[in-house]
């Protein structure tokens, strides 16, 4: 019996109390967003009831993509999407700072293969490939840790609605943040070494359409690996062994035949690439999908996986005690 408290007692209560008023914030926050876009709606006289319910959808999904977008860039589990996106940042520093004495980096002509290396190697394969998988999959499951997922499921707003909501805050999520990594990286690797020669690069040269083209490949990949990683995790209890599945099938992409090339990310997204790299002696040579099939072919496989995470939230149950 404890006479003058139980110290171990009260911190536990404490800890306790703080998650139950985080737990409540959230849900006022989610309850007044949801009301506030159901009751603006009403407001205005719509034409037909149609309008009116394809409204209250695009106000639901705009309320939820507040709320996602703001725990996505300051909630706890942001850190590793951070950490992660300064990986390839930092290493370009590294190397600005002590630029290696090889004979390719001595060579200005050599950079934008260089870099379309590092972009191919680390930042679409591994930086927002990872990213990716550590936002999207949290999207639920993370609620699902956190035993918040039924605030969202007893509010009035659909559950397909709700998906859209979640997908688009972590699009807007990781298309901002590794943007921003794939500029950085190539404007680091140019011009700390070669400032007047990238100048002209950029200016007068193919340098700016291949940056753009860079970020359009970025935001690319999060669409699709998006949409896989939101039904990864909500598909499977721990999704870590499907992500280093899908990770190992996207990074064999070169040893496979053409016709199983066609069902990734991955092929999609090097057949745009400005400065194509060897992908080595080992490789299944295939012909590059042009850009005009390319980016359709991309849009509906995500479309598709999208159609399949719908169904399958309208047949979700939540089991706590299970996670």
């Amino acid at each position: 019996m404890c006479i003058n408290g139980c110290p171990g007692l009260e911190k536990a209560g404490l800890k306790s109390l703080s998650r139950y008023a985080a737990r409540e914030r959230f849900k006022a926050e989610l309850k007044r967003e949801i009301m506030s876009s159901s009751a603006d709606t009403f407001q205005a006289k719509p034409a037909t009831k149609q309008d009116s319910s394809r409204s209250l959808w695009l106000r639901q999904v705009a309320a939820i993509m507040s709320l996602e977008v703001e725990k996505n860039f300051f909630g706890k589990r942001a850190v590793l999407v951070y950490l992660l996106a300064f990986m390839p940042i930092g290493l370009l520093l590294m190397i600005a700072i002590m630029p290696p004495g090889t004979r390719d980096w001595l060579d200005f002509a050599q950079y934008p293969v260089l870099f379309s290396i590092i972009y191919n190697a680390l930042i679409l394969r591994t930086v927002v490939f990872f990213g990716c998988a550590w936002i999207f999959m949290n999207l639920f499951r993370g609620e699902m840790v956190d035993r918040s997922l039924h605030y969202y499921f007893l509010s009035a707003v659909r559950r397909d609605v709700l998906m859209a909501g979640k997908y688009f805050s972590g699009l807007v999520t990781s298309v901002i943040l590794f943007s921003v990594v794939t500029v950085v990286s190539m404007l680091l690797i140019f011009f700390p070494h070669f400032y007047s020669a990238s100048v002209r690069f950029f200016l007068d040269g193919p340098g700016t359409i291949q940056l753009f083209t860079y970020v359009g490949i970025t935001i690319l990949a999060c669409i699709g690996y998006g949409a896989f990683f939101l039904i990864v995790g909500l598909f499977f209890r721990n999704p870590i062994i499907p992500a280093l599945l899908l990770y190992g099938w996207e990074w064999l992409n070169f040893l496979l035949p053409p016709l199983l090339k066609k069902i990734s990310v991955i092929h999609y997204l090097n057949s745009l690439v400005p400065v194509p790299v060897s992908e080595g002696p080992f490789a299944v040579v295939a012909e590059p999908t042009p850009a005009w099939l390319s980016v359709p072919g991309l849009l509906i496989m995500t479309v598709l996986v999208l159609v399949v995470a719908g169904s399958r939230i309208r047949r979700m149950e939540i089991r706590y005690g299970s996670d």
